[in-house]
């Protein structure tokens, strides 16, 4: 078992790998070795300023320094100094760097933009956390994957099958190449769309569907779930099994006025989160309709962050920090103040 404070090194800094590692700091159990940028802009300042060390592609150090910039070292000095990577490189460039962490015998966590393959187990903390326990890689599913299998894994039933609508956000606010801009886009020309399969990978006894369109907005996406029960269930047996981990947050669109998800978005801000980050499925509580052992619902996925508490769980379970998911779950949403927001809007201490 490795000693704490864990080394740990996130080779890419970009939407999902900058969130790794100010919640890796957060945790007080693991030390952030550095990061690497495989280009320069603001960010690798923002980085050293953070007091994170920058690492660089050997070939590009001279990039880096026509910009005043030092880098602390190459991306395989990183590597070495690490105990623990994750990768949050753009899509399918895990599943190449994979080999380099396999050749220094370093356990890694990848994302959900990569294959299946990448890792031994495709991963989420309420579904199958002791699967992961001990594996040299992890691969965490993607936001929307994530988003789904909360709700499924948190229903104290097994679903019988499931039928997900998708809307997708276009792009990441940083974003600006990607569209559409003015129409609304096929996610997937057939149904199911691929998220199906993706569930799957982590719940593979789950009958489930998905269809998925991509729309104009940068602001979350939103998903409509029919999930059929396998057996009755009442409503506050259901709602009381989704509140316990913390991840699922109920919100009223129509006694808060939180009926978009730009509003979403300004509650974060002013709840004080940090780049108005969602760790939590927001699920609008007056979509929930249970039609004997049928549960529909509409929930909001905050696609830049929903990932990251998955991705500081998958640490203790590989480091073998920790077996118990219940007490993994409690400490991440307490470094990532998951809760506050329900606290503050509800009055709850």
């Amino acid at each position: 078992m490795v000693g704490i404070p864990v080394r740990v090194c996130i080779n890419g800094y970009g939407t999902i790998g900058k969130r790794i590692a100010d919640a890796l700091v957060k945790t007080g159990d693991f030390k952030v070795v550095g990061v690497s940028k495989y280009s320069f802009d603001y960010s690798a300042l923002i980085a050293r300023k953070k007091g994170f060390r920058v690492f660089v592609p050997r070939d590009r150090i001279d990039e880096f320094r026509k910009h005043g910039f030092e880098p602390d070292g190459t991306i395989e000095d990183m590597i070495d100094e690490a105990e623990l990577i994750y990768d949050a490189s753009p899509g399918k460039q895990g599943v190449k760097n994979k080999e380099f962490y396999v050749k220094h015998g370093k356990p890694a966590i990848f994302q959900g933009g990569e294959p299946p393959m990448v890792g031994e187990v495709s991963y989420n903390t309420l579904c199958n956390y002791n699967a992961a326990l001990g594996k040299k890689y992890v691969r965490v599913v993607s936001c929307n994957t994530t988003g789904i299998l909360r709700i499924l894994c948190s229903l104290g039933v097994k679903p019988r099958s499931v039928f997900a609508t998708i809307v997708r956000r276009a792009s990441d606010p940083r974003e600006d190449t990607r569209g559409p801009v003015a129409s609304i886009l096929l996610d997937s020309q057939r149904i199911p769309s691929h998220h199906a399969s993706d569930v799957n990978t982590v719940v593979g006894d789950i009958p489930i569907t998905t269809a998925s369109v991509v729309v104009p907005t940068t602001l979350m996406h939103v998903q409509v779930l029919r999930i059929d029960l396998s057996g009755e269930k009442t409503m506050d047996d259901l709602l009381s099994s989704m509140e316990k981990s913390g991840r699922i947050l109920f919100l009223n669109p129509e006694s808060m006025g939180l009926d978009t998800t730009g509003k979403l978005v300004e509650l974060a801000r002013d709840a004080g989160r940090y780049r108005y980050d969602l760790y939590e499925n927001i699920v609008f509580s007056s979509t929930l309709k249970l039609d004997r052992d049928v549960l529909m619902l509409i929930q909001a996925i905050h696609q830049e962050s929903i990932v990251i508490p998955e991705n500081i769980d998958a640490a203790y379970a590989v480091l073998n920090l920790e077996i118990d998911p219940f007490k993994v779950v409690e400490k991440t949403n307490r470094a990532l103040g998951i809760g506050l927001v329900k606290d503050l809007i509800t009055g709850v201490k």
